[in-house]
């Protein structure tokens, strides 16, 4: 049997949200190089600072300047950093308790080795050149001082921030790397689109065609047999039309993403349709399969660029109504 094939996959995208009043102020805070931190009602100090207070349930409103300088309470050591974290060299992420607050926050360190990390140590941040008001406009350094900052051991000083310049928002690169394994059966669909056909199989109970091929009938729980290649021809059953544009969107909207039911089988792919305009569109249309030059195929789906009509008449509703 042909090995069963595997592709690397990412899937990413940019998180944007907005922040409120009082993660803003701490990020404004960072913004500007500095620390801002809340006190809570029963007189504790923290960063960052909660949006309410965890006691009285109140909006956080007494806010306070911390100092850069802190104390390590716990850390781990990163030999092998993975993408996206701080530093793609061995560092440590520790939890740090700022001089003047009684709540640590976690961060990463940037020392030598773990040789050079201890509880108890001092650190101090190290901001960037260029600041956006995000969390990674800092990293901390071992400090070489045992000595707690002067601001820490009175009250932290009362912070004060123009709201009309604050930070509103931010946006966060979210990104997964995996690998995907393809079954024996999808292996072997695969394999036909490079050849440019479309295979499917079929359960020996109730005799549904599925394409893509499955191990096993979803219906029956029997497994599939055989190989069936199946026509690149097929009806639209179910369509939406795209008006809104995304990032990394490669064809400008609207345009129609749709489920098209091959002749022969009896599960729906999904795929896009164009050479008509999106508004034309319907169920029952019928469509065959645009290939893109065979010197750009690969064991993908995307050998198929898109259906475009093929000028039949409409299928009749009841020829499709159970594929729905």
């Amino acid at each position: 049997m042909s090995r069963t094939l595997q592709a690397p996959v990412t899937v990413a995208f940019d998180y944007t949200r907005s922040v409120g009043p009082v993660l803003g102020r701490f990020l404004t805070g960072l913004r500007e190089g500095r620390f801002v931190g809340a006190r809570t009602s029963d007189g504790r100090v923290v960063v960052p600072p909660p949006e309410f207070d965890p006691l009285t349930h109140r909006a956080t409103a007494d806010f306070v300047d911390l100092p850069d300088t802190g104390t390590v309470t716990s850390w781990t050591w990163v030999s092998e950093p993975v993408a996206g974290q701080p530093f793609d060299r061995p560092f440590a992420f520790a939890l740090v308790t700022l001089d003047g607050a009684d709540a640590p926050i976690l961060h990463a360190v940037d020392a030598a080795g773990p040789e050079e990390m201890s509880t108890g140590m001092r650190v101090r941040a190290r901001w960037a050149e260029e600041r956006a008001g995000v969390i990674t406009d800092f990293v901390f350094e071992p400090d070489g001082s045992s000595e707690v900052s002067r601001l820490g051991t009175g009250a932290p000083r009362t912070s004060t921030t123009e709201e009309g310049d604050a930070v509103s928002g931010i946006i966060t690169p979210v990104s997964l790397d995996y690998v995907y394994a393809a079954s024996p059966e999808e292996s072997a669909f695969f394999r036909g689109l490079s050849e440019g056909r479309i295979l499917g199989q079929r359960c020996p109970k109730c005799q549904k065609v599925y394409v893509p091929p499955r191990p096993a009938c979803p219906v029956d729980g029997v497994p599939t047999e055989g190989e069936i290649e199946l026509s690149d021809t097929g009806t639209v059953t179910t369509f939406c039309i795209v008006n809104v544009p995304f990032q990394g969107q490669k064809i400008k909207p609207p345009y129609v993403a749709a489920y098209v039911l091959l002749d022969g089988a009896d599960i729906a792919i999904q795929h896009l349709i164009l050479d008509i305009p999106a508004d034309e569109v319907r169920m029952g249309l019928r469509v065959k399969a645009v290939w893109k030059p065979r010197e750009e195929w690969g064991t993908t789906i995307e050998n198929i660029s898109h259906f475009a009509p093929t000028g039949d008449p409409d299928a009749d509703y009841e020829t499709y109504k159970q594929h729905l």
